[in-house]
């Protein structure tokens, strides 16, 4: 495989797992989580745990995939004392996400999943983290945009 393809390979696997952290935690959190208020309290309680089940699942592969490439594209572009500072917040930033997704994921999902009933203050608390994790995560996408100028 020529050196560029693997590389735009590895790239596009960066990006993929981003969309789906982000842009997963965006849906379910605006999206999702206000759609179930439909269902009666049992039904939205399981649904609510059943999708964030498979959500969480499918982040613990994107996330490892996600920092893995990107500190790869950063040893190719010239190392880290190379790197821009918008690449350099650009990981920081990654770093941060996935220190709360793993305080959440431990935390407050492990709580409400093994919860005879769980309780909707709970359900709350893992939107509104999700949603910090999002925000951190458009400020990524910002500083990835800002570190490469259309001319």
């Amino acid at each position: 495989m020529p050196h560029s393809i693997l590389w735009s390979l590895v790239l596009t696997l960066h990006l993929v797992s981003i969309i789906m952290w982000v842009g997963g935690g965006a849906y379910a959190a605006v999206v999702l989580r206000p759609s179930l208020s439909l269902l009666d309290q049992t039904q939205r309680n399981s649904v609510h745990l059943q999708t964030m089940a498979r959500f969480f699942k499918g982040l613990t592969h994107a996330i490892p995939t996600t920092l893995i490439t990107g500190w790869l594209l950063i040893l190719h572009e010239g190392g880290f004392a190379n790197a821009p500072w918008t690449t350099n917040a650009m990981q920081l930033l990654g770093l941060v996400m996935a220190i709360l997704f793993a305080r959440m994921y431990m935390g407050t999902y492990q709580k409400l999943r093994r919860a005879i009933r769980p309780q909707a203050s709970g359900f709350d608390s893992v939107r509104k983290q999700v949603l910090i994790i999002v925000a951190l995560g458009i400020l990524a996408v910002l500083c990835a945009s800002l570190g490469h100028p259309f001319v």
